[in-house]
């Protein structure tokens, strides 16, 4: 069952997460967009817009830190493990507050307008569940993990990240994971199936860039008014016929 959870489904998802973009990418081009619904409501989506897209920045932020960078490294640079925590705790929280309430903002504004409901897709509904509950998930575990890093019960960065490493490294662990806390591994477990959802979801514009408008032609605007055209400006009125 180790093996099946924490080597076999996490490469499923990974798996899934690489093909399905390129399948979605080739097949589906019309439809690698936000479905932006601005137009629709825009108060609403003006405070919860930048609340969840600069909460989830933390967020990766943390998750890249604390996953990515051995203990060892920061050891090295004297930052210490209460100093470690300290940030990680308030950062991670202030993150995750920003990322909640902007996607409750964003929920809210899209069950009480009409327009924006019906543009809602089920896919929508899936992902919004999915990453709801990864984001409580990974903010217990922040306040939960580093109390009992502190008081020397479980360290989060010797045994969740190694095995993530180990992971990426295609040299996994699972006997990590399988001695880690119910919480780390229900986190880890919604986590690898929002990734496998990506794909078929609105996140594919995490992966958009116009980087075409840096090449692109220039657009060239002609008024329709012909008192503007020619070298000078005629006045109302009969032309003289000469």
């Amino acid at each position: 069952m180790d093996v099946f959870l924490w080597v076999i489904v996490p490469y499923l998802c990974l798996a899934t997460f690489v093909v399905g973009h390129f399948w979605r990418y080739h097949y589906d081009k019309f439809g690698w967009t936000t479905r932006s619904s601005q137009l629709h409501e825009d108060r609403m989506l003006r405070i919860g817009s930048p609340l969840f897209h600069f909460g989830m920045l933390g967020v990766i932020g943390g998750h890249v830190i604390g996953l990515l960078i051995p203990r060892s490294w920061t050891d090295a640079v004297g930052i210490t493990t209460e100093a470690y925590h300290t940030v990680a705790v308030g950062g991670g929280l202030i993150a995750g507050v920003m990322t909640l309430v902007g996607m409750a903002i964003l929920i809210y504004r899209r069950r009480t307008v009409g327009p924006v409901f019906s543009a809602t897709t089920v896919m929508d509904k899936v992902m919004y569940a999915f990453l709801g509950a990864a984001i409580v998930l990974g903010m217990w575990n922040t306040i939960a993990g580093s109390i009992y890093s502190v008081g020397g019960h479980y360290d989060y960065r010797e045994g969740v990240s190694v095995w993530y490493r180990s992971f990426l490294a295609f040299q996994p662990q699972p006997e990590l994971m399988a001695d880690a806390p119910p919480g780390f591994q229900l986190h880890a477990l919604v986590a690898f199936a929002l990734f496998a959802l990506w794909p078929f979801t609105r996140l594919v514009h995490v992966f958009s860039a116009p980087l075409g408008y840096l090449t692109r032609p220039y657009i060239v605007y002609r008024s329709r008014d012909d008192r503007t055209l020619g070298s000078h400006t005629q006045r109302p009125g009969w032309e003289r016929v000469e």
